[in-house]
């Protein structure tokens, strides 16, 4: 038999995912087993609220038997990961890290159906040292072509740069960047959906026009369509963002491509809200986290949506 365990880290020690996990896992709608890597403790704290009479199944690192692992709502296939209360930044970086260690190392050692993180409050876990998660996992795993899919059946959006601030973004587009991530985007979906996504980019500028006279969307945005083209890749544009997203534009395609991140993603969430997830593509193995943060302010309120977490459920549980 064939068993495809799902990774999960819990994320953020003191955010909501671990409340979002009991609430699902006491729904227990999933066909495949679960492995989750976090703390004991805060596990075991949340569930006085959720009140889920659930039971552990503690895992060991060194010798994890696929084939024992349980499936029933009352049991979560744990890797216990102990969390310092000293140095409290400090601790939960180390944390954080170490959770991602060990999710990295199974996904290496055993074919798995993919892996979920929880989210994580990047200033404290990553320190400024990578944008973002999708830049962190791509540099521990070596991987130099990667792009950050926020994914959902009606419309997908991939920003060309990620977690930069405006002034930098003109300077870290490129055409090598466009081509290398429309390809990943369009061998995604060949080999997720046997499809050919129809798939728009847009332009950095207002209108895709600037006073100067060889712009970005000269320069390097139209010369990446031109080429992608070229290569039998359904590419149309560059787009102004202001229509782009409009009703009438949006059925035309599957994917939308920007040049930054609130270009592309805040539109996305206006239509969607929570019913997309976050997929990383080029690793060597499915990566997915919830499309939202960890939203520390919510902890303990038992107030959290777990819609985005369902979703990256049942994107790797049906596949």
């Amino acid at each position: 038999m064939n068993i495809r365990p799902i990774i999960i880290i819990s994320g953020e020690p003191y955010g909501i995912f671990n409340e979002i996990f009991l609430k699902i896992k006491k729904k227990n709608f999933f066909k495949k087993p679960i492995i989750l890597i976090g703390s004991k403790k805060i596990l075991i704290k949340k569930n006085k609220k959720i009140k889920h009479n659930f039971k552990l199944n503690l895992l060991n690192i060194k010798d994890i038997r696929i084939d024992k692992l349980k499936k029933d709502k009352l049991t979560i296939n744990l890797i216990n990961v102990d969390l310092s209360l000293k140095e409290k930044n400090k601790a939960i970086r180390n944390y954080i890290e170490k959770c991602f260690k060990i999710g990295l190392n199974i996904t290496s050692k055993y074919t798995c159906a993919g892996l979920i993180n929880g989210p994580v409050n990047k200033k404290t876990f990553l320190n400024y040292k990578y944008p973002g998660v999708t830049e962190y996992l791509a540099k521990k795993i070596k991987v130099k072509k990667f792009a950050m899919l926020i994914y959902s059946e009606n419309l997908s959006v991939c920003p060309i740069t990620t977690h930069l601030p405006l002034k930098d973004i003109h300077k870290s587009i490129s055409k090598r960047n466009i081509i290398e991530k429309t390809k990943l985007i369009f061998s995604f979906y060949k080999k997720k959906f046997n499809k050919k996504p129809r798939i728009a980019i847009t332009g950095l500028n207002p209108h895709c026009e600037s006073p100067i006279n060889l712009n970005e969307e000269k320069k390097i945005i139209i010369p990446a369509v031109k080429s992608l083209k070229k290569n039998k890749i359904p590419i149309k544009g560059p787009f102004s963002t202001d229509t782009l997203f409009m009703k009438n534009q949006i059925n035309k395609f599957d994917v939308i491509i920007g040049m930054y991140h609130d270009q592309v993603l805040t539109p996305m969430k206006a239509l969607y809200g929570f019913n997309a997830i976050n997929i990383t593509l080029g690793l060597p193995f499915e990566r997915i986290s919830p499309d939202h943060g960890p939203n520390e302010k919510m902890f303990g309120k038992n107030k959290s949506n777990p819609l985005s977490f369902i979703k990256a459920l049942k994107f790797l549980d049906t596949r």
